[in-house]
């Protein structure tokens, strides 16, 4: 009777002990830059980012040429001008001069909103993709290989993510040069 007392005792010990034990997390790295940038998705938005840029570039080089010509019929016309007109010339001159400067800036801004409004689905594609993997491989947590500095031993769950979202990774055939025997 002791002995049974005595190992339902052990027995009850040894569970409660593996209760309180804290379940090892799972963790995974990923380089969401290296996934984003691999994506279709994301060479259609460069695509269409660089031609949109190419743009906002020709409208500007207009307005400067626009800026240049009239500029040069001022310099050529000034003495046929009256004071009156030459000052009206010299503000309109002034005002494209300001639209001018202030066309870079805008630009700057314009191509930062296009950016943003094509990367953004991109971004929430790769994400939605990697919750699902964590999910599906029993990951607890996924972390950004450029965002962690010293971590905890983890898995690249990059292959998985590319398969998830159905990209084919570029087989890389390695060759070695056979070495020459004398």
């Amino acid at each position: 009777m002791k002995k049974i007392v005595l190992l339902a005792t052990i027995t009850l010990a040894a569970f409660t002990l593996k209760a309180q034990t804290p379940k090892a997390n799972k963790i995974g790295y990923i380089s969401t830059d290296e996934l984003i940038s691999v994506m279709p998705d994301a060479e259609k938005a460069d695509s269409e980012l660089k031609e949109y840029q190419s743009s906002l570039a020709q409208q500007g080089q207009d307005m400067m040429k626009e800026l240049n010509d009239k500029d040069s019929l001022f310099v050529r016309d000034s003495a046929k001008l009256s004071p009156s007109m030459k000052e009206i010339k010299k503000n309109e001159l002034m005002s494209l001069y300001q639209r001018v400067q202030g066309w870079n800036q805008q630009a700057q801004e314009m191509y930062q909103q296009e950016a943003q409004k094509k990367i953004a689905p991109i971004k929430t594609k790769a994400m939605d993709a990697i919750k699902a993997v964590a999910k599906e491989s029993g990951y607890d947590y996924i972390l950004d290989v450029n965002a962690v500095l010293v971590g905890p031993p983890g898995e690249d769950v990059i292959a998985l993510v590319k398969k998830k979202l159905g990209i084919k990774d570029a087989t890389v055939i390695e060759t070695v040069p056979a070495t020459k025997k004398h």
